[in-house]
Order: C-alpha cells, then sequence, then structure tokens
C-alpha cells in the first residue's frame, strides 16, 4: 500500500520507530542487525524483542517506510533464509524531518537552559 501521508504528517515518530529508520539510513541490512543496532543507539534503553521489532518492521512495510531489499554484495555466505529491508524515498524524508524536528528542540532546550543557569559568585 503506497503512503498516504506527507513526512509531516507521521511526525513525531515512536522513539523506537526512529531508532529503526536510522538504523537503515546507511543502507539495507536484516532484522538481526536492526535490533543490534537500536540497542546499541539506544545505549540499551531500547530492548526490541524479535516479535515487536518485526511487527513494527510490518507496520513500517504497509506505511511504506521500508521495504524489502536486495542481500549487499558482502552477504555471499549469508543464511538465504535472512530477508533484508531498506528505506525507502518516504522513509527517508520522514527520518530527515524527524531529525531535524528533534534538532530544533534539542537547540531550543539549550538556549532556554542556558539562559536559567544559576550564576555562580
Amino acid at each position: 500500500m503506497p503512503p498516504t501521508r506527507t513526512p509531516a504528517h507521521r511526525l513525531p515518530l515512536q522513539s523506537n520507530v526512529f531508532l529503526i529508520l536510522l538504523s537503515l539510513a546507511d543502507g539495507a541490512t536484516h532484522g538481526y542487525r536492526i535490533r543490534q543496532a537500536v540497542i546499541e543507539r539506544s545505549q540499551g534503553a531500547v530492548q526490541l524483542d524479535p516479535g515487536s521489532l518485526y511487527r513494527m518492521m510490518a507496520r513500517l512495510l504497509e506505511e511504506g517506510l521500508i521495504d524489502e531489499a536486495d542481500p549487499p554484495p558482502r552477504a555471499d555466505k549469508d543464511d538465504d533464509r535472512r530477508r533484508y529491508y531498506g528505506l525507502t524515498k518516504a522513509g527517508r524524508a520522514a527520518l530527515v524531518v524527524e531529525t531535524d524536528r528533534l534538532a530544533e528542540l534539542v537547540a531550543a532546550s539549550r538556549a532556554r537552559t542556558a539562559r536559567k543557569r544559576p550564576r555562580h559568585a
């Protein structure tokens, strides 16, 4: 099913979705590697069990944010049962828009907290 909404209408992305999309930003990979990247990038705060991961991946496939991809050339000796996933154009756009939104929030927060820091005598 093709996506029916623009990336801005998907915001804010759930943190799990953001981390999954981010794990695919450098290229297609398989589910286990996506799971490991999410754990690494969240410093262990997000632990997706395989069932949750694949349910989310199915939803992202349906929404048109990711698609199945051919294995990269270096995957010749991989398990033939592995399925690889990559970002679609809509998925990359959603990732960029969400990254920009989060950067703006961080910048606003830093500006606000910098003004309110106590002065030391």
